[in-house]
């Protein structure tokens, strides 16, 4: 079990994030998109989005940190480790504070506007299951232990998740982790994997085309410069 969860479940979850973004460009060009439904209703969309997306920015900027710049890094700029956990505690509880209440209220509004119900697809329901899941979880895990320095993720979790990119995965550092860490892991893992078939996908694009684009031109519509229109004829004139 240690060798499925911990030095293959990666691989396959890169495997399927990797291939469904392959498959999504070459077959979905037109559904690589987040499927906005602000025709619909916008008060409340533009309260949630912007939390929900701000929030989950500091999350995965948390995480970035967290498992991937070693300890010995942060000890050489003079962070210590009380002085991390205290950071990761608070910044990352209100991180998770943010982002969940921004998916609470999209979830709401999903169901509470029978528009946008109607255009919410099953796949939608899955992605904010999981995406929740993931964030609870990991805010679970780290409250549950909070106390003095909490528990140093650092030196198990962090290890374990550089050594995957070495394809030499250290699967023992994960059997001494907290349960709530490992589902949080997990969880994590197949959100990975459900990215690229839901509308979370969107992640993955960024404007470039906008840098080089040619200008659009706006042509006015005041008749002093258009000229005057030519008179129509019989069959054009209302009522004609």
């Amino acid at each position: 079990m240690t060798t499925l969860l911990w030095g293959a479940l990666p691989y396959i979850a890169f495997v399927l994030l990797a291939a469904g973004l392959v498959w999504r460009y070459r077959y979905d060009k037109f559904g690589w998109t987040t499927r906005s439904s602000q025709l619909y209703e916008s008060r409340l969309l533009n309260i949630a989005s912007p939390a929900f997306h701000y929030g989950i920015l500091f999350v995965l900027a948390g995480h970035l940190v967290g498992l991937f710049v070693p300890m010995s890094w942060t000890d050489t700029v003079g962070v210590g480790e009380h002085a991390y956990h205290l950071f990761s505690l608070y910044g990352g509880t209100a991180a998770g504070v943010l982002t969940v209440a921004g998916i609470v209220l999209l979830v709401y509004r999903r169901r509470t506007r029978a528009p946008v119900f109607r255009a919410t697809a099953a796949n939608d329901k899955l992605m904010y299951l999981v995406l929740l899941a993931a964030i609870v979880l990991g805010m679970v895990a780290k409250l549950a232990h909070s106390s003095g320095d909490g528990y140093n993720y650092r030196t198990t979790i962090g290890p374990w998740a550089r050594s995957l990119f070495t394809l030499r995965p250290r699967t023992g550092l994960m059997e001494g982790v907290p349960v709530l860490y490992q589902l949080h892991a997990v969880v994590g893992m197949a959100l990975i994997a459900l990215v690229p078939y839901t509308r979370l996908v969107h992640m993955f694009s960024a404007p470039v085309q906008y840098l080089t684009r040619p200008y659009i031109v706006y042509r006015s519509r005041d008749p002093r410069q258009l000229g005057a229109r030519p008179e129509r004829r019989g069959w054009e004139r209302a009522g004609g």
